[in-house]
């Protein structure tokens, strides 16, 4: 990869000799290397059994989790904040393991909207929980630094299931306790 960084900074015009770039190609490999990590990545091994049983039917939010990917279309990034929220069916997941998901998915080329239904998918796969929703509110580069640039904007995105999608009650709970500071 190092030469392709090598190939790629010589054809915009710089010297990839120069003492402020001699190891930029290096460098860039590393990054791109973790920031598409997540290909690597199983989803049984990122939960390693941290399900635990659960008596409970109360719904279970974490939210405001950091996000930062790379949009599929132009090797920018994205970045923003994910809202988990579930209700519980006979297990709960170890709290940590949600960001691990969301960093296994967000690691990949990605678009927001995949982004979110992959997520929601992997965890109704490992919970099997009565109902699921993921909420992603971002601000992508693509957006910001290039065509349109308006770098204000933010793009929100859902993906629910089971009670979440069935009943306008069960979602509505699940926006507003993600909307409050408290």
């Amino acid at each position: 990869m190092e030469s392709l960084y090598k190939t790629l900074l010589k054809r915009i015009g710089e010297d990839p000799t120069r003492a402020g770039l001699k190891r930029t190609p290096k460098r860039c490999a590393e990054a791109m290397e973790f920031l598409t990590s997540g290909y690597d990545q199983d989803l049984k091994k990122v939960v390693n059994g941290a399900l635990f049983p659960a008596d409970t039917d109360g719904m279970i939010i974490v939210k405001d989790i950091e996000c930062y990917s790379l949009c599929e279309h132009h090797l920018l990034p994205f970045s923003g904040k994910v809202h988990v929220g579930y209700i519980p069916n006979d297990h709960v997941i170890g709290l940590s393991k949600i960001p691990r998901i969301i960093d296994m998915f967000a690691r990949r080329l990605q678009t927001q909207e995949r982004l979110g239904q992959q997520i929601c998918d992997a965890l109704q796969a490992v919970l099997k929980p009565k109902g699921i929703g993921v909420v992603i509110e971002a601000s992508h580069f693509c957006m910001m630094m290039r065509g349109v640039e308006k770098q204000h904007s933010v793009a929100v995105t859902s993906s629910v299931a089971g009670s979440f999608k069935r009943d306008a009650r069960t979602r509505q709970e699940f926006l507003d306790l993600i909307r409050s500071r408290n």
